[in-house]
């Protein structure tokens, strides 16, 4: 772990480690005014340390972690007075609230308070979700959103006679897996006591405005747990319910009702305040509570760049997660209303912003149904909307939460559906987030029987690829899948310095693409890896290595002119941001030993742990042009 030596500018020191005993429902007033300043002094630091995120480019969710401080002390407080009653560890299903971990680990003394400085950098070890064995005082793994209640039961099976905490959110109850968990836990009797903040804020809006009648007290009463429910800004009342949770067998909810941010000036009860504050609105709130140094540590704050210039791609930079909106309104365009609404269905996941669905929203909102963090049962509403010949179901969510529909996936191939999913976010690049969010298994989507309905990937390299690849296969049968990144990509060129998915390019399913000849070797690469695989290529061939780049575009289709083309020379690398264990690379070289062809043959993807940051985790995993042409040295050899 790198430390910074710059002190944190807020003194953790004031924090005052307080003992409660849950067996007592009222605080003294000295209790409470020890509870109240732990608080302040705690969400201070989050702002402050989050807001380091945000002026780094980094990003880091705020509200999250600040909500919850005052549950997460009363805790803290249980868990130094009465020991040998709990589990003393803050499991949370919403792992973006990672900055609660960060934040008790120092006051633990676990972790230094300076290093919360370096909060989500590369290589700092403090990614956007809590990971074990990585972080220093992390106590466990949050996965992505919505999947702890369930593993909290098995710890809580494993610990008889002590009650296990599980913060929860009205955004992690919407997944389905916590419906499982209730009705385990109240069948087994199990001492999981819930802590639920319900701001009614997810990403993309509230709750109770794209879920009208989902309310968690009601949903949580059905499956048989008691609901404690009340102000979770009302200290006495909080302390009270918490008390009375803890000393109710089996298992309770305690859900705590206030807006998002509670008195952060710009922020309290919006949207906006689920990710990172904003650097304007930090300063203001820091200023308010006179945190003169914290101020000052933001404003020195110097955004980190990348640069490194890429040989054979173009200056323009385009966001393909938003470019998907855009070529969908275009085909949309040409449809009448009428049309529109009777052969498409677009359904989102709360992540419109993100996958470039708001397009769509804003251009056609009678064709748009925004929906819960439930993507299993959303991908199967889609296929379901696409069973009828001539019907298309839309579908976007991020990339590693794939994994989370391949049974559905299977269902909507056996009912011979149309989707055409977006999946955003896939890889690695910019991914502060690390491990648990990277789109790395996405040939997980190609899971049926050769004989099976048909099922396509596609990862276009940039924009201009991105758009044609829409325009092209909007209209197929079948299912497919549309990736894309959260980064930004680069215009790729051809030889001449023009773009090579110019205006009159068309997008040919299952065609490989020659980037670059080569007589030497090739290159097999896609998506935001091509155009750094094409800077290796560059480089290469100014050193004497006629080495090729092919773009496989479509990445379950085998193109056997190309398949002949590459395998007579002497080598051939796949470059990609997937993961080796089951990526593209995992099978190409069977594709090339099926058809007799025996280049030397290497493939470079992702392999281990992330390293937060953003496009630090390309060299991470060694899948830059440097990991790359090195690689093309050893087997030129």
């Amino acid at each position: 772990m790198t430390i910074t030596a710059t002190k944190f500018p807020i003194d953790l020191g004031a924090y005052k480690p307080l003992k409660l005993d849950p067996s007592n429902p009222v605080l003294t007033n000295e209790q409470r005014e020890t509870l109240k300043a732990n608080i302040q002094l705690c969400r201070d630091a989050i702002v402050l340390f989050t807001a380091t995120g945000a002026a780094k480019g980094v990003g880091g969710h705020t509200g999250g972690p600040y909500d919850t401080v005052p549950e997460v002390m009363i805790l803290d407080a249980f868990f130094r007075g009465a020991p040998d009653k709990f589990v003393p560890i803050f499991f949370d299903e919403a792992g973006h609230r990672v900055g609660t971990q960060y934040l008790m680990a120092a006051l633990r003394g676990e972790l230094p308070a300076e290093q919360l400085l370096k909060y989500r950098e590369a290589n700092s070890k403090l990614p956007g979700h809590p990971e074990l064995g990585l972080t220093p005082g992390v106590q466990f793994s949050s996965g992505r959103l919505g999947h702890m209640w369930p593993y909290v039961n098995g710890v809580a099976m494993a610990n008889p006679g002590k009650a296990v905490f599980c913060l929860g959110s009205d955004g992690s109850q919407q997944e389905g897996n916590d419906a499982e968990a209730a009705r385990l836990a109240i069948a087994q009797h199990l001492n999981v006591k819930l802590i639920i903040d319900d701001n009614d804020v997810t990403i993309a809006g509230h709750p109770s405005k794209y879920l009208p009648g989902f309310s968690v007290a009601k949903t949580l009463q059905g499956h048989g747990l008691k609901v404690l429910e009340g102000d979770g800004e009302d200290i006495d009342d909080l302390y009270r319910r918490l008390c009375e949770a803890v000393t109710t067998p089996g298992a309770i909810a305690v859900i705590n009702k206030r807006p998002m941010c509670p008195g952060i000036e710009g922020l309290e009860g919006s949207t906006h305040g689920h990710d990172v504050i904003s650097v304007d609105l930090a300063l203001k709130y820091l200023e308010s509570r006179g945190q003169t140094a914290a101020v000052e540590h933001i404003k020195s704050i110097q955004k980190p760049k990348d640069s490194y210039t890429f040989l054979g791609s173009g200056d323009k930079l385009g966001a393909n997660r938003n470019v998907f909106g855009e070529a969908m309104v275009e085909v949309l365009s040409r449809m009448s209303e009428t049309e529109r609404k009777e052969k498409v269905m677009v359904i989102d996941s709360d992540l419109e912003g993100s996958c470039g669905l708001k397009k769509i929203h804003d251009a056609y909102p009678e064709i748009f149904i925004p929906s819960g963090i439930m993507e299993r049962g959303n991908f199967s509403a889609a296929a379901g909307f696409g069973m009828e010949k001539g019907k298309q179901g839309i579908f976007a969510t991020f990339s590693a939460f794939l994994e989370m529909c391949i049974s559905e996936i299977t269902m909507a191939r056996l009912n011979y559906s149309n989707v055409l999913c977006h999946f955003s976010h896939a890889g690695v690049d910019d991914m502060a987030d690390n491990t648990c969010h990277f789109g790395i298994n996405n040939m997980f989507a190609d899971n049926g029987l050769d004989d099976g309905y048909e099922t396509r990937l596609y990862f276009p390299a940039d924009a201009n690829q991105m758009k044609a690849c829409v325009e092209s296969v909007f209209a197929d049968p079948g299912l497919r899948f549309i990736f894309s990144t959260r980064s930004k990509v680069p215009n790729i060129l051809d030889g001449n310095g023009n773009d090579l998915f110019g205006s009159n390019y068309k997008f040919v399913p299952g065609k490989d693409e020659v980037v670059r000849e080569g007589t030497a070797g090739y290159i097999v690469s896609f998506g935001d890896a091509l155009y750094r695989s094409l800077d290796a290529v560059e480089r290469l061939k100014q050193e004497g290595i006629d080495v090729g780049l092919i773009n496989k575009a479509t990445l379950n289709v085998v193109d056997e002119e190309t398949m002949a083309k590459i395998g007579k020379t002497s080598f051939v690398v796949v470059a990609e941001a997937f993961n080796r264990r089951t990526g593209l690379g995992s099978r190409f070289g069977s594709w090339l030993l099926e058809r007799g062809y025996t280049p030397k043959y290497a493939h470079l993807g992702t392999y281990h742990e992330g390293c937060g940051g953003l496009w630090e985790q390309y060299p991470h995993q060694g899948i830059d042009p440097v990991g790359i042409m090195n690689k093309v040295k050893e087997l030129a050899k």
